[in-house]
């Protein structure tokens, strides 16, 4: 058996991906940049390639004897676009060059986000969306893309820290009233990938959002009522606050040289009215369904952080 090819494999979704095709016996080859710091993220049994995205030539020996490539990197801090690029754009538009010459029967999956979907809210989200694009226009290779929407789980950043409000009995959503939210496990997202990898043919030139089940999302009611067991505050941040908060950062970090997350455009994400999807399509495609509830995933994340209980 051929390797599955990996970019991202040190990130939060990337270590999981890992740990299912290993525990599957799927082989897995991680792309990894010479500087990376994180090659302590690799998991026993994964193979590495040492180079840098934008390397093209060195990129195609490996993808032409892998069985698929899987492109999960990504940068979420930036001042810019040009910041986003790297990862999110250029990267890609490597790896499909790559395989446009030395792998053009390879299937590829992009791990892409919900927030593609709206690439005028954000630099973030533009190059997510642009990021696509040099698949869907480039590829002549099967492809798939996934729109995942806020994920969460171990290893997780960015949603942990508003779970543990809440686990405590306090929640500061930054959105309207009324916002729905979409959420996925990542473990959820790892088995999505395992059925694509299975049923591939079946999913070409295909853009697929997934969840976990939960029709129409969750407003901030369920989200809190879940996670702190009923017992909770909620604290509405103003919207005016939020975007003034974003701007300030922002030009902080120009002045202190440092990637920031709050931006305005971060902040113009926070507001939206609903990043909502669900994974329908998918599963007719692979019969793939989600396993984990936000009530398991939150115990279970807990439990494994070794977080106290609530109040």
């Amino acid at each position: 058996m051929n390797p599955v090819l990996l970019t991202g494999a040190t990130g939060f979704i990337g270590q999981r991906l890992q740990k299912m095709f290993l525990a599957e016996g799927v082989p897995v080859l991680a792309v990894v940049r010479p500087a990376s710091t994180h090659r302590d993220a690799l998991l026993s049994g994964t193979e590495y390639l040492l180079a840098d995205l934008s390397d093209t030539p060195l990129l195609e020996p490996a993808v032409s004897t892998a069985d698929a490539v899987i492109y999960c990197a990504g940068s979420v801090r930036g001042r810019s676009l040009e910041e986003f690029e790297p990862a999110n754009v250029t990267g890609i538009r490597s790896v499909v060059d790559a395989m446009n010459r030395a792998a053009p029967d390879t299937p590829l999956l992009l791990i892409s986000s919900l927030a593609a979907s709206r690439p005028h809210v954000s630099d973030y989200a533009n190059s997510k969306f642009l990021g696509e694009q040099e698949v869907v226009q480039h590829a002549r290779f099967p492809w798939t893309v996934f729109r995942p929407p806020a994920v969460y789980g171990p290893g997780d950043r960015e949603m942990l820290p508003i779970l543990k409000l809440a686990r405590k009995g306090l929640v500061t959503p930054a959105g309207p009233a009324a916002q729905r939210l979409s959420l996925i496990h990542v473990d959820d997202v790892a088995a999505a990938a395992g059925a694509w990898l299975k049923s591939w043919p079946e999913c070409v030139s295909q853009v697929y959002t997934l969840d976990d089940g939960h029709a129409g999302g969750y407003d901030w009611h369920e989200i809190a009522a879940t996670v702190s067991g009923g017992n909770y505050r909620r604290l509405n941040i103003p919207g005016w606050l939020i975007h003034g908060m974003g701007y300030i950062n922002l030009a902080v970090s120009r002045l202190l040289g440092y990637s920031p997350m709050l931006t305005p455009g971060k902040a113009r994400e926070l507001t939206q009215a609903d990043w909502v999807c669900n994974n329908t399509a998918l599963n007719k495609a692979t019969g793939w369904s989600p396993q984990i509830t936000l009530e398991k995933g939150v115990l279970d994340l807990f439990a494994e952080a070794g977080s106290p209980q609530r109040n």
